[in-house]
Parts: structure tokens; C-alpha cells; sequence
């Protein structure tokens, strides 16, 4: 059947050919969009207007023909008269055009007797000839693999997956908005890393043929925009792609987008009132108040934000004590107990690691703040003076989800080796997500960093959120998939 259609369509299209109209021949000049014609037809009533889209209804009725275009952004209905148009232009409409071709219209505006706004088409352009039938015409795309795998139809099908491409772009948008209003700087950092760091992560490896050596897709930027505090640029950030080797789920994929921000002469704390005021911000624009319902929970985002330290939270939630699981008799029959699944080693950092994301955060709703972590999950955050195993370091929880991370950085030159050294023992013991030694991240360290806050916050869990979708899938563009 599907074969049957594209080859009626490729004949369709040289008959379109033979009578002199190329399909695939713009531009078309589009003086309006259906949105503007449609929220004031006053304005526009018996007015000249030009739009364009894709043909998504077309309905014949002897000598007039009525079509909904869709432009992208709303559908508008077009009229077409035999008497308006002539015999042959009319008989395209009628025999050559289907669902799925894109065509330009110039005509003047009016209300149909059920009151539709409507264009009285006077001239037409065939823009585009649609080879293969839109899927599902009336429902939507609902296949989801298929709306996956062929993105383009899921955009053509279903308003909500476009709209939330445009959500997206805002979230962005607002958030260069914000930064820049704070005096932060946009920078743009290496992609292609020879040493793969900045986060505890797998990376992707690839190999550059001139200079012949291997590079890395990198896990993070941070190690560059610190090497630019060191250089003297106070207040930076960057929004770009990063890759991490890792498993695909509703949460993770492979290629993300990630804000990082950093801030000379400030700490952590610094970094908590940045975030929420961020957060808040973006839910405020989108939603229109601090208090919003979101994926089935009332949530209250006004800063300040709940502070709650890790160890209180995961006495609260998990019910056991973080320093109680350095002892490795007593981890091992604690993951057991509850049924939690590590795929890594088992030591104590990666059993942390775990209890946090199965126990701890699936049962905060957020927003909050958990505080202060053990050292030996952040290589490159500052020591508390108080607590020397500990480190001042935070992340944003909201609805079980970890939006982001953040720090006071590690400014000591030596600390850092010595931290790098420690990672590099693991990485010898098969950790395969140990943290690399950088030394040419600790040379600029040598040369003096000033005291820094640092956040990194995913693009995408954050348009998860602020979209109200539990898929990442959903809010990026095109997702990683397994082959078919």
C-alpha cells in the first residue's frame, strides 16, 4: 500500500511537471504568519495576506476546495474556487496535490458561515511535493519508536513535540538573558580534549589522524573555564554539547547539553542563591509564578530554596549514615537488603553514588538543596576546613532529579595532585571513570586561582522539568537510539 501511494505521488508530480510547474523551485515571499491572521482578524478582514505550509486537510467539493495549511506554528484554513483560479490552476488543487505537499497562497482574509478565518486564495505556488503520506492524519504520530527514529514526522504530526523544540530554545535564551544581566561572560571552550576531565565519567574516544594521537569528546568544560579564571575573566559561562560513554534511559543519553557557570571570589553558597534565583527565574517567565504544578506535585520555587546536608538526607531517606558505609561488610549487606544493583566496583564512593540516586533523591520533591559530599566523589571541590574528608559541593534536587552540581572549587595546586593521584590509583584498580591526571591543569593552578563557585545544571532535565515531560527523549531534538 505505502509503495502503491509513493508511486501515484511520483506520478502526480511529473504530470506537475509537464504542465511547466516545478514543485521543488522557491522562494515564496510570506508577508504573514497564520498565528498573526488568526488572533486579529479585524485587523486583517478583506486584507491581502501571503502564507505558506503543508497541506494537513484538503477537502473537495465539486468547484470549490477548502485546505488547512499548516505553517508551523498554527493551521489556517484556504479556499479555492474554480471561478477564482480557472479550469486548469483549479484542476491542480483538485488531482495533484495531496496531504504532505507544501504550497504558498496569496488571498484576501474572511470568516466562513461557522465563522473559521479563512483565505480566499487568488494565486498559488507549489512549494514542495510531498512523495510519502503523513502518518496518522488525524491523531498524530502515536508510534514511539517511529517518532523517535523519524523525528521530522513526529514535528509534522504533533503540535506538542514542536512546541517543545521552542520551549527549549527559550529556556536558553532566558538563561543568557539572566547571566548576561549578572555580568557573566559567554564563552566557548575545546569540544575535542586530550585528557578527558572535569566529571567522573566514561568518555568517548576518538583518534586525530595529523597529529596521531588519541582526543576525547569531552565529559565537561570546567577544567578550560577555570584555566580562563586563572587568566583573569572573573565571571564566565558556557552552554554546550558534552558526550559521556554511558547507558540510555529516560534520564541519560549520551550527547547532552550542559550550562556551566563560573564565579571568581565566590563559594558554594554563592553558587546555592545563583541557582535558585536561575531556576526560579526560568519557572517564573515560562509559568508565570513562583508556585506551579508540575508533573502532578504543587512545588514552590520562591527563594530561598531548603538546605539539607547529605548525611541528614540520607539518614532521612535511606536510613543509614554515610560514614557508616565505609565499612565494606556493612555497604555490601546494606545493598543487599534493599535489592540495589551496582554495576561498578563496590567501594564506598560508587555505593554512595547508588543509595543516593535508587533511595535518597527518588523521594525528595524539591525544590532543595542537598549539601556538603564526601571528598572521595569530588576530585575537584574545595576541602571544608572543619572537615577535611568532606567538601563544600551541592546539588539542586527537584522531583527526584539531580539538576545540576556545584562547588567551591579546588584552588590548592597541591591538593590537586595529590587528588589526581588518588584517581589515578583507582583508574589502575579498573575504575573506568576515575578522573585522569591533568598536569597542565595544574600548572595553571600554579600560576594562582582566585577563590571560585562553580555550577553545572543539564539543559535538558531542565526543559524535562519546565516542560513537564519524564522522558529526555522527549526534549532533545534527536535522540541517541540503538540501531535498528
Amino acid at each position: 500500500m505505502e509503495e502503491e501511494i509513493y508511486q501515484e505521488r511520483v506520478e502526480k508530480l511529473k504530470k506537475l511537471r509537464q504542465l511547466g510547474i516545478e514543485p521543488f523551485n522557491g522562494p515564496f515571499l510570506i508577508t504573514h504568519s497564520a498565528c498573526e491572521i488568526l488572533s486579529d482578524f479585524e485587523t486583517f478582514e478583506n486584507k491581502s495576506v501571503s502564507v505558506a505550509g503543508r497541506i494537513v486537510a484538503l477537502r473537495v467539493h465539486g468547484k470549490a476546495t477548502f485546505a488547512h495549511l499548516d505553517d508551523g506554528d498554527a493551521k489556517i484554513q484556504v479556499y479555492f474556487r474554480m471561478d477564482t483560479l480557472g479550469e486548469e490552476a483549479y484542476s491542480v488543487v483538485t488531482k495533484l496535490l495531496d496531504l504532505g505537499d507544501i504550497l504558498g497562497v496569496k488571498g484576501t482574509v474572511f470568516k466562513t458561515k461557522t465563522g473559521e478565518t479563512t483565505i480566499a486564495v487568488q494565486e498559488y505556488k507549489v512549494l514542495s511535493k510531498a512523495l510519502r503520506n503523513l502518518p496518522e492524519k488525524w491523531h498524530g504520530l502515536r508510534d514511539i519508536e517511529l517518532r523517535y527514529r523519524q523525528r521530522y514526522l513526529d514535528f509534522i504530526a504533533n503540535k506538542r513535540s514542536r512546541d517543545l523544540v521552542k520551549l527549549r530554545a527559550r529556556v536558553i535564551s532566558l538563561i543568557r538573558k539572566f547571566l548576561e544581566s549578572k555580568g557573566f561572560l559567554e564563552v566557548e571552550t575545546p569540544i575535542l580534549h586530550p585528557i578527558p576531565g572535569g566529571a567522573l565519567a566514561r568518555p568517548f574516544i576518538t583518534f586525530h589522524n595529523a597529529l596521531g594521537i588519541n582526543l576525547y569528546l569531552r565529559i565537561a568544560p570546567e577544567l578550560y573555564l577555570k584555566r580562563l579564571i586563572v587568566g583573569g575573566f572573573n565571571k564566565v559561562f558556557e552552554l554546550g554539547r558534552c558526550f559521556r560513554n554511558e547507558g540510555i534511559s529516560t534520564t541519560h543519553n549520551p550527547e547532552f547539553t550542559m550550562l556551566e557557570v563560573y564565579q571568581a571570589y565566590a563559594d558554594y553558597r554563592d553558587m546555592m542563591t545563583l541557582t535558585e534565583e536561575l531556576i526560579s527565574f526560568l519557572v517564573k517567565e515560562i509559568h508565570g509564578s513562583y508556585q506551579v504544578h508540575l508533573n502532578g506535585e504543587d512545588l514552590d520555587f520562591t527563594p530561598p530554596w531548603k538546605r539539607m546536608s547529605l548525611n541528614e538526607a540520607f539518614k532521612n531517606y535511606a536510613g543509614v549514615d554515610v560514614e557508616s558505609l565505609k565499612d565494606e561488610k556493612f555497604r555490601l549487606e546494606y545493598i543487599r537488603e534493599y535489592g540495589i544493583k551496582i554495576e561498578k566496583k563496590l567501594t564506598w564512593a560508587n555505593v554512595i553514588d547508588e543509595i543516593l540516586k535508587k533511595r535518597v533523591e527518588p523521594q525528595i520533591k524539591g525544590p532543595i538543596f542537598l549539601y556538603n559530599y564526601p571528598k572521595v566523589l569530588s576530585p575537584l571541590a574545595r576541602n571544608q576546613l572543619d572537615a577535611p574528608e568532606w567538601v563544600e559541593r551541592f546539588q539542586p534536587i527537584i522531583l527526584g532529579l539531580e539538576m545540576g552540581n556545584a562547588y567551591s572549587e579546588l584552588a590548592d595546586p597541591l591538593e590537586q595532585r595529590a587528588r589526581f593521584l588518588e584517581q589515578a590509583k583507582e583508574k589502575e584498580k579498573g575504575e573506568e571513570e576515575a578522573h585522569p591526571m591533568d598536569e597542565d591543569f595544574v600548572e595553571a593552578l600554579e600560576y594562582g586561582m582566585p577563590p571560585t563557585g562553580g555550577l553545572g545544571i543539564g539543559i535538558d532535565r531542565l526543559v524535562m522539568l519546565l516542560g513537564e515531560e519524564d522522558s529526555l527523549r522527549e526534549v532533545i531534538t534527536f535522540p541517541t537510539l540503538r540501531p535498528k
